[in-house]
């Protein structure tokens, strides 16, 4: 009967419609709508992966071998399962361009075809024809088309020749698109496409050299792809091939677009963490604004339960309006701007309504909304009628202890929702003690602005500036504005701030401190024979201040202690493809040995391998564990007798696996290098090398470290955009607050002309008070922000912090541009108020 009597009073009550509740909505609806959209885009790029899945893999299933080719009985295998097999060797080499002292260079990502490339999709040349034609060549010389970036970097026209290694092409075409392009990951050099018979004369693809031969399969309609893949381990067994089919055309690309909509969903979350302080604060604007209606009940014998359960419908009900505004904001808005989502994405999305994340999206708002608002409610049945008719500070009661369980039940059940759906349980429990925190010190940080500014008011300094006085008291006073002011707009500078240092400082340490610990260059391809001249060349130039070569091969890890790897490393990095694997008689100079020994010199026992020591305890093994390496086609198991500290944040050579020399005699390899150098010897250097020896292919490491600051730069930009989000929340909240103390500072305005002041006294009083609160917002936010930038750079990217000033200025001037703003927006109607109406109002 209590419920429907409660439901009668609250369908009168929301018939005066929504004013109070705005805020409330555009909270919630803010929220919901950055969680869906980010769901929406991701799950729309997870469909246009699936359906051209073939077309991005360049065939329905792809076999892949590593520094060689398929034997005739590998190749007659995949013949008898397809319909068509394409075969795609892959590898990096140096464009030449020119002769003499004219001569340029270039990296590329060369593709070499054959002339059933492509099985799926078309390649698009500029000037428009046939692949076939444009690789065919002219004038004696096989052609190729290559990216429109190289051909201006290297100042070529169509129908101009450029070399690979010792064989010349002639640039039949711009490639202005391939229909696999998305498949391969991340590349160093812009894409040149040739025939691979045209390269039988370049000396590139000899024994040892590092390429890949990728075989696109056709397969019936209709076939069984795990069936296909079964019967493949078992014929190639031991070979070291990899399966990859249209299933996850892209791994990569969507493993990226999966990590990356999981954080910015929990960005998202942040957002509405941001948007329930504004939910919080309206509900308890709106009740203080019912305290004589809610009086008039409890006087009439209205029990506290009847209350409250009046209020949770009404909340309720407004509650799913905001829910159903912002999924369809998130579902709406992707699609609207579909076109422009689109062009910018390096992989097809299929745009269009998908239940998935709406529904998560609608799941979060819900129990946010319940989490914020059963506090101010609760608190409905907790206050005596006689307190409420004395009007003695407003609702300020502390839950029953029930209550704050079934809050922080909710606060459990989402936190453990988000964990499960993201995908990044981790990520997420860290999020969400990041958050709780981050909410306990702006709290604090509220607190203790409130005490500063009574404290300040106070003192001698202020005294004769009577609006920076007010402005403190008003700070500092009892139902001001500082709390929701410093939580809303903190925590939403503060993910920006963190975000700030986070990225000044890895882009920092990639351009700044990089550069001077890394080398000039990386070359690859060096064969033994051309060691002796390479070394000569390097050792007599006195602008080289070191030289560092080692024997590398390329092997995977299939197996450890005979256990299928992935089952018991799971998918580590180290386990994701080929390894470089090197070998020497004793370790180098500067190798640290952490555990065990190296084994000794012109050891000719069973194979030993020493293994990197932060990654060996990453995958759980230990000395005396077996490793089984598969190196071109040939399985080798040797025992773990050493681990070695390895450092890759150097750019320097570093290997994960070491062996004994003996364990890979008669195995062809080449040798790799890095040169440090002065960066005016490096064009001499460059050119000598590539002169002398075409086929050794150098990467300039300060290009490369270029390439990789543009791909920070992009999701730099895209956790922006998602922390954005969350401060246009703030900013909501923030007006929501300052048209919720409107009616308090007309008060406040009509008091101070009645004892003298001036308008322009006045508004400077409230403009200070804006300032002030936006200044404590950002200086907290700085903070916060400072010490997450710090915890990421030393404990998850292990680079040394340096705090940056000017990220750190832009976020205090900031929230003081924000505060202000809304302060004064709120501010001209209580100047223009008569007193003498407004105190009559009082009496």
């Amino acid at each position: 009967m209590s419920l429907g009597i409660a439901a009668r009073i609250a369908r009168r009550e929301l018939r005066g419609g929504l004013r109070g509740f705005r805020v409330f909505l555009a909270c919630l609806a803010l929220g919901i709508a950055a969680i869906a959209a980010v769901g929406t885009v991701r799950e729309s790029i997870e469909a246009g992966l699936q359906r051209e899945g073939a077309t991005l893999l360049g065939g329905d299933a792809e076999v892949q071998f590593t520094y060689r080719f398929a034997e005739p009985e590998e190749r007659a295998f995949l013949d008898s399962i397809a319909t068509e097999v394409a075969e795609v060797v892959d590898f990096r080499s140096m464009a030449v361009v020119g002769e003499g002292d004219e001569r340029d260079r270039g990296l590329t990502q060369v593709k070499a075809v054959d002339g059933v490339y492509p099985i799926y999709g078309a390649v698009t040349l500029a000037p428009e024809m046939p692949l076939a034609e444009a690789l065919d060549g002219t004038g004696g010389l096989p052609g190729a088309v290559m990216d429109p970036v190289l051909i201006d970097r290297l100042g070529l026209s169509v129908g101009e020749t450029f070399r690979l290694g010792t064989q010349s092409f002639v640039l039949s075409a711009a490639l202005e698109r391939e229909p696999d392009d998305a498949g391969g990951g991340f590349e160093l050099g812009p894409r040149t496409l040739v025939r691979t018979s045209a390269l039988s004369e370049s000396g590139l693809l000899v024994p040892g050299t590092l390429y890949e031969t990728e075989y696109r399969l056709r397969v019936p309609p209709g076939a069984d792809l795990d069936a296909l893949e079964a019967q493949a381990d078992a014929v190639l067994d031991e070979t070291g091939f990899r399966w990859r089919d249209r299933r996850n055309g892209a791994p990569g690309v969507s493993e990226f677009v999966d990590r990356l909509s999981a954080f910015l969903v929990l960005v998202g979350l942040a957002g509405l963490a941001v948007g329930g302080v504004g939910v919080a604060a309206a509900v308890r604007a709106h009740l203080d604004g019912k305290t004589g209606t809610i009086a008039v009940l409890k006087t009439l014998g209205a029990e506290g339960r009847t209350i409250f359960e009046v209020y949770l419908i009404q909340v309720g009900v407004l509650a799913l309006v905001g829910v159903v505004l912002g999924v369809a904001l998130g579902a709406g808005l992707p699609l609207l701007f579909s076109p422009v989502i689109a062009a910018q994405l390096p992989v097809p999305a299929d745009f269009g309504l998908h239940a998935a994340p709406l529904a998560q999206a609608a799941l979060y708002g819900l129990l946010a909304a319940a989490i914020f608002t059963l506090w101010p409610l609760a608190r409905t049945r907790e206050i005596r009628a006689a307190a409420l008719f004395r009007d003695i500070g407003g609702l300020r009661v502390t839950p029953h202890p029930g209550t704050l369980a079934v809050i922080a039940g909710l606060v459990v059940l989402l936190v453990g929702l988000a964990a499960w759906l993201s995908g990044l349980p981790e990520l997420t429990l860290w999020a969400a003690a990041g958050l709780s925190a981050a909410f306990v010190v702006l709290l604090g940080a509220a607190w203790l602005v409130r005490r500063v500014a009574r404290r300040l008011a106070r003192a001698r300094v202020v005294q004769g500036r009577s609006a920076l006085r007010l402005a403190l008291g008003a700070v500092g006073g009892p139902g001001g504005e500082a709390t929701s002011v410093v939580l809303s707009l903190g925590l939403g500078l503060s993910v920006l701030a963190a975000i700030g240092q986070i990225d000044t400082n890895l882009r920092s340490a990639i351009s700044r401190d990089l550069p001077e610990v890394a080398p000039a260059f990386f070359m690859v391809d060096i064969q033994p024979d051309q060691i002796d001249g390479f070394r000569e060349r390097l050792d007599t130039d006195p602008a080289v201040s070191r030289v560092e070569i080692a024997p590398m091969l390329r092997g995977i890890i299939t197996r450890i202690n005979d256990r299928p790897a992935d089952e018991v490393a799971g998918d580590h990095w180290v386990l994701q493809g080929d390894r470089g694997v090197t070998y020497s008689d004793r370790p180098g100079d500067d190798t640290t040995i952490t555990a065990g020994g190296w084994w000794p010199e012109a050891y000719d026992g069973p194979p030993q391998i020493s293994f990197a020591a932060e990654e060996a305890a990453e995958l759980g093994v230990s000395l005396g564990d077996t490793l089984t390496i598969n190196i071109l086609g040939r399985d080798i198991t040797g025992e773990i007798t050493s681990f070695r500290e390895v450092d890759f944040s150097t750019a320097g050579i570093g290997f994960v696996l070491a062996m004994n020399p003996a364990a890979l005699r008669g195995a062809p390899h080449t040798y790799i290098s890095t040169i440090y150098a002065e960066p005016q010897a490096e064009a001499a250097i460059l050119r000598d090398i590539s002169d002398t020896y075409p086929n050794i292919t150098a990467i300039r490491v300060r290009d490369a470290i270029d390439r990789v600051s543009e791909v920070l730069a992009g999701v730099a930009a895209a956790v922006t955009y998602g922390a954005m989000a969350t401060l246009v929340t703030g900013a909501v909240v923030l007006i929501g607050a300052a048209a919720a103390g409107e009616r308090a500072r007309t008060y406040e305005a009509a008091i101070l002309k009645t004892v003298g002041a001036g308008r322009r006294r006045i508004l400077t009083s409230f403009a200070l008070r804006s300032a002030l609160l936006g200044a404590a917002a950002g200086v907290v936010a700085v903070a916060a922000g400072g010490g997450a930038g710090w915890a990421v750079s030393r404990f998850v990217m292990e680079t040394e912090f340096r705090f940056a000033p000017l990220s750190a200025l832009a976020i205090v001037v900031g929230g003081v541009l924000l505060t202000l703003a809304a302060g004064l927006v709120f501010a001209w109607r209580p100047l223009a108020a008569r007193p003498a109406s407004i105190l009559r109002a009082r009496e």
